[in-house]
């Protein structure tokens, strides 16, 4: 059995130096089976379905897949599947840096919800009307990667830009109908004040205090799109990253205890336990005791 979890970059997955792969995903996932051991990336990384079946698991989170939906993770999630009959689609992996050298703004991706880790707007499925135009983008990124090109990578993150865009303005639209502009921005800007701070800031009020607002305020504001306290956001987080440490069987309960900033391990237990419904022992052995093929 593996006692730790492999943390992959895409020169592991290449055998070359390079901040990007682009393949369709059929030829992807039969040359890469060893895969289907437990790991983590440490790049950004999507598949697009054209064709397929079954299940997948994006940090604990099962969702069904199906064609023409597309999925994003951003680095350190965990992923599982488990695919039924033949699948195929498209997949992008990019580093970290691949886009920050081309953008002025190098937090721009940031911007997109389905980079944000958050499983519910990270999984998407593409309408009739938009499928063509997906397709198209890919089969563009595949082009221009098969026989290189002056400016190749270049036009390579212009054409990916042009298919965030267009996917992102799913979202948007459904947003701007249902959840005034500025209540979605400062929900965004509470959601990545966790994403950073989450092991040293606890407290809804003291998140409040950053964005400038009451903590009543922030909790109405959770409530209402979100359907939980702002409490039960920061927790949630928490405890996701638990569980992705949790995997990792060389990292000890205290150990992992101490990362997340607790005062001692009895006090993280308890905190899991309420969350979870389990201890952290408990969900450690339930993931030892099944293979977890994990993308």
């Amino acid at each position: 059995m593996k006692t730790s979890i492999p943390i992959y970059d895409i020169c592991s997955l290449t055998q070359k130096q390079q901040d990007i792969l682009i393949s369709r995903f059929a030829p992807y996932l039969k040359s890469h089976r060893n895969l289907h051991l437990a790991h983590k990336h440490s790049f950004y990384h999507l598949v697009f379905f054209t064709k397929g079946g079954g299940s997948q698991t994006i940090d604990f989170q099962q969702i069904p897949v199906r064609p023409n939906q597309v999925y994003f993770m951003i680095p350190g999630q965990v992923h599982n599947w488990a695919f039924e009959g033949d699948v195929d689609g498209y997949i992008i992996n990019f580093s970290v840096p691949f886009f920050q050298s081309f953008l002025l703004k190098a937090n721009y991706l940031e911007e997109f919800t389905f980079f944000a880790g958050i499983i519910q707007d990270a999984v998407i499925d593409i309408p009739a009307e938009l499928q063509g135009k997906v397709i198209d983008l890919f089969e563009e990124l595949i082009r221009e990667t098969e026989e290189p090109k002056p400016l190749e990578m270049d036009m390579v993150r212009s054409i990916m830009l042009q298919l965030f865009i267009s996917i992102a303005r799913l979202s948007l639209n459904k947003v701007n109908k249902t959840i005034p502009s500025y209540n979605y921005m400062l929900l965004r800007s509470f959601q990545k004040l966790i994403e950073k701070n989450y092991t040293t800031i606890k407290l809804p009020k003291q998140y409040a205090g950053l964005l400038y607002i009451t903590p009543n305020h922030l909790n109405a504001l959770c409530n209402d799109v979100l359907g939980i306290s702002a409490g039960e956001v920061i927790r949630n987080r928490i405890v996701l990253e638990a569980k992705r440490l949790l995997i990792n069987n060389d990292l000890t309960i205290l150990e992992i205890a101490n990362q997340l900033n607790f005062a001692d391990n009895s006090y993280f237990t308890k905190f899991f336990k309420k969350q979870a419904g389990f201890t952290p022992e408990e969900f450690r052995k339930s993931t030892n005791n099944h293979e977890h093929v994990i993308k």
